[in-house]
């Protein structure tokens, strides 16, 4: 079993910057790709970006250069720093991951808002 924590969400102005953390205990040991999400109110949650054990990393074409994922096995962690940030970057951010096994846990999410 594993879970995930969600950290380091809040609100921020337009072109600011935040970083979010996932913090992983519990069965880390065959995490394998690792993965943000977002939900937008009233939305469906939508993929971000998305790092694997190798740290081969993909983006949503609407964060794509502006938001990198982070990954440290030894801390069990993954971030994601969002930069530039727009209002409509404004969504609960879900850390998702997967085991070897096929297995898939998330986090409870982050509220992020970009507002001035």
């Amino acid at each position: 079993q594993v879970q995930l924590v969600e950290s380091g969400g809040g609100l921020v102005q337009p072109g600011g910057s935040l970083r979010l953390s996932c913090a992983a205990s519990g069965s880390v040991f065959d995490l394998n790709t690792m993965r943000w999400y977002r939900q937008r109110a009233g939305e469906q949650r939508e993929l971000v970006a998305s790092i694997t054990s190798t740290n081969n990393r993909d983006y949503a074409d609407s964060v794509k250069g502006r938001f990198m994922i982070l990954r440290d096995n030894a801390k069990r962690k993954m971030w994601l720093q969002m930069d530039r940030l727009r209002p409509d970057d404004t969504a609960v951010y879900y850390c998702n991951a997967d085991n070897i096994a096929g297995a898939t846990y998330w986090g409870q999410g982050t509220q992020v808002t970009v507002s001035s």
